[in-house]
């Protein structure tokens, strides 16, 4: 039998993409570290990206379409349930909405020359950013020559059912972002682009990974390398198959889907 060509280049592009998505993002490590939010090559007016992701979906995380404003079969399968009337449908419905995370560029101290990274954060950490941003005593603390650097404090889970904890504190004293024009540089002209670390799947693909996520019989393992991890570990409702697949809520993804 002659090999299969589609199959290799499909695992090779998975394998680049879980490369170039591990080198591009950045998870603070348990302590303190020291970062610097920085413009956004891509969008200069505002750096925080805010993406929406569904989570555990057939072993999976995809980048959901509603991020761009497209349409999501997850999310209309999503709504289709919490209209139902039934409330254990409503509460799979509610799981299954995407989750959002922000992500904004930044520089490790210590480590400029490895160039801009993206930190991915949850809700609380996304408020207190805009807080202090909003608050006249800071202003734009991302501005190269006027910004300020921020403390991250990372706290591992402690054990079962215990969350990791971020906390920051933005630094009180106005600082240069660097004096190496090599690094300011990279910093204005050579950022990754997050559109090619988080691809977004077709609508096809995301309505293919909700039917088998609905019937998982003869579902493949899929490699965990291939998923935004950081997400993973950090999300505190993972979207999962608690409520039973009962024959209404097959019925009410042939009614949506297959009319």
């Amino acid at each position: 039998m002659a090999i299969n060509l589609d199959a290799i280049k499909a695992k090779l592009n998975q394998l680049q993409t879980s490369n170039n998505r591990t080198s591009n993002l950045w998870k603070p490590e348990p302590g303190k570290q020291i970062i610097r939010i920085v413009p956004y090559q891509h969008r200069k007016d505002n750096p925080f990206n805010e993406l929406y992701f569904h989570y555990d979906l057939g072993k999976k995380n995809f980048l959901s379409p509603v991020t761009h404003g497209r349409p999501d079969p997850v999310v209309e399968f999503s709504e289709k349930l919490k209209s139902s009337g039934n409330s254990d449908e409503w509460k799979l419905g509610k799981k299954m909405e995407p989750k959002m995370r922000t992500y904004v560029p930044v520089l490790i101290r210590g480590k400029e020359s490895e160039g801009v990274k993206f930190w991915g954060f949850g809700k609380l950490v996304y408020q207190e950013l805009l807080g202090v941003i909003a608050d006249p005593d800071y202003g734009d603390i991302t501005d190269p020559m006027n910004g300020r650097d921020i403390l991250v404090e990372f706290t591992p889970a402690e054990g079962p059912g215990q969350f990791p904890k971020t906390a920051i504190r933005v630094k009180p004293n106005v600082t240069a972002l660097t004096e190496d024009k090599n690094i300011m540089d990279a910093v204005a002209n050579n950022q990754p682009n997050l559109s090619d670390i988080f691809k977004e799947p077709s609508y096809d693909e995301l309505k293919e990974a909700l039917a088998l996520w609905l019937n998982p019989e003869g579902e493949e393992t899929t490699d965990p390398a291939s998923t935004p991890a950081e997400s993973v570990a950090e999300k505190k409702e993972p979207v999962t198959t608690g409520v039973n697949k009962v024959d209404d809520v097959g019925a009410a993804f042939d009614d949506l889907f297959n009319d």
